[in-house]
């Protein structure tokens, strides 16, 4: 089986996750070393003992303090992105750390972001909550309301934040489609990449808890764990847990990262997108379909399931040495 498209690398890593995770090093040794980034919401966000209520009976209550926080989600240095304070302070942190992790990304790829300017770079941006938005809502802040508000505010800049600050022409949009933003924004790029509408493009996510409203809501729909850890495969799963987080990749086509000689962390040789149509309900998955999108997956990549059980026996390779 042949692959059906171009193969796309990725040559530059940004992030930012909990336990001071700065960098593609630091969270490979977080994992490795088994870190554990679960704690209690902090006080800075929110009082999480005035809304706890074990049960989750109460109304407007969580069954849950725990979660993954990010440190220094505030702090932001907006002369060196071209802002002023003032339209820093009522920008979206989730807008803020992401151009942040993007200039990191091109600085770990090796390109400054002015090679780029007035390019078709594309920008494919995860993103799907919206605290800021719901914060900044509220009696008390309204008042304080400026000409930057809508912008800071709304999550459909996220993306065109970044194609502005760093001046890249290339298409610029935000992807919701819940859990799946970020992976189908890196699959979004790709397609961008492939179809030669983009030289290079960006793609990531970002989440950051900042009020309590959005936690209360999945607690009355008993999504989360109580213990505030993903116990995904297990038996013990009782629900999933949040976290802050943000990443962001450079990608391009391989012949062009081969050819300028960029360092490739990883290759993405297929991806898919499927929806599970119709279940009992809409927020239970189907089995067939997630097999359906493996399946389309594997075929974009030239292989079969035969290929990646060959994989993990061996180590390598496939079945006719490819």
């Amino acid at each position: 089986m042949k692959p059906s498209r171009e193969p796309v690398a990725i040559v530059g890593i940004g992030c930012r996750f909990p336990q001071t995770v700065t960098s593609a090093d630091g969270l490979w040794t977080f994992l490795h070393g088994g870190g554990d980034a679960s704690g209690e919401v902090p006080a800075d966000r929110w009082d999480a003992s005035a809304f706890f209520d074990p049960s989750g009976e109460r109304p407007y209550s969580v069954y849950t303090k725990r979660g993954s926080f990010l440190q220094g989600h505030d702090l932001f240095d907006p002369e060196f992105f071209g802002y002023s304070p003032r339209e820093a302070q009522m920008m979206d942190p989730q807008q803020r750390l992401l151009l942040e992790t993007t200039w990191e990304a091109f600085e770990d790829a090796g390109h400054p972001p002015s090679r780029w300017a007035q390019r078709p770079v594309g920008v494919f941006v995860g993103l799907f909550t919206h605290d800021f938005e719901i914060l900044r809502g509220r009696p008390t802040e309204t008042a304080t309301n400026n000409p930057y508000s809508a912008t800071g505010s709304s999550a459909t800049i996220a993306a065109n934040r970044i194609s502005h600050a760093f001046d890249f022409a290339g298409p610029s949009m935000v992807i919701d489609t819940a859990c799946s933003s970020s992976l189908v924004a890196v699959h979004q790029a790709c397609r961008s990449l492939l179809a030669g509408e983009t030289e290079l493009a960006l793609a990531g996510g970002v989440n950051l808890q900042l009020v309590p409203e959005t936690v209360v809501g999945l607690c009355k729909a008993r999504m989360l764990a109580p213990d505030g850890r993903c116990k995904s495969f297990d038996a013990r799963a009782d629900g999933y847990a949040r976290a802050d987080g943000v990443g962001m990749v450079v990608l391009r086509r391989l012949t062009d990262a081969l050819r300028d000689g960029d360092r490739i962390y990883a290759v993405i040789h297929g991806s898919a997108v499927s929806q599970d149509g119709r279940t009992p309900t809409i927020t239970m998955p189907d089995g067939d379909a997630q097999r359906r999108a493996i399946r389309y997956a594997l075929a974009e990549a030239g292989l079969s399931p035969a290929d990646i059980s060959y994989v993990e026996a061996h180590g390598t390779g496939t079945p006719t040495g490819d």
